[in-house]
Formats: C-alpha cells, sequence, structure tokens
C-alpha cells in the first residue's frame, strides 16, 4: 500500500511539472500562431520584464528550450515565451 502511494505522488508531480512547463512556454508544440503569451525580451532579461502580445511567428526550431520558445509577436518585439496567457 505504502508504495502505491509513492508511485502515485511520484506521477504527480511528474504531471505537475509537465503543467507547469507547458505555462511557461518551454514547449513548442504548445504554442500556436495567435496565441496570447507573455514573453521577455533580450534587453528586459536583467529586469524580467514581461511583454503581453499575440504570436505571429515561431522562431524556435526545437521541440523545447530550457529558456523558453522564441517567438515575434504581431507588434514585431521579439522573445522568449515566458508564459501561456489562457483566455
Amino acid at each position: 500500500m505504502c508504495f502505491l502511494i509513492q508511485a502515485s505522488e511520484a506521477l504527480s508531480q511528474v504531471l505537475l511539472r509537465e503543467v507547469h512547463e507547458n505555462m511557461e512556454g518551454k514547449r513548442k508544440s504548445d504554442l500556436r500562431i495567435g496565441s496570447r503569451v507573455k514573453i521577455v525580451q533580450k534587453k528586459d532579461q536583467d529586469s524580467g520584464t514581461l511583454t503581453e502580445g499575440v504570436v505571429q511567428k515561431i522562431l524556435t526550431g526545437s521541440e523545447r528550450h530550457p529558456h523558453g520558445i522564441k517567438v515575434t509577436l504581431e507588434s514585431g518585439e521579439v522573445g522568449r515565451v515566458k508564459a501561456v496567457v489562457e483566455e
């Protein structure tokens, strides 16, 4: 019984980590053209200031990126996705 509880807790942690990663914009497959996101631009990396906008183009070629998928917003601003805004 104790083993099942530990296994269930471990699975919950894995699932929570995947949901958290998705919300942080680290997986390309979770983004679409037209998604509303918050990005950090290169000039704002030190301050962590986020810019909200709509994805016009996905620039990162790989499926995952540890610092967030790089996108261009409809406003022309470029940065790495830090959060996907749920609508």
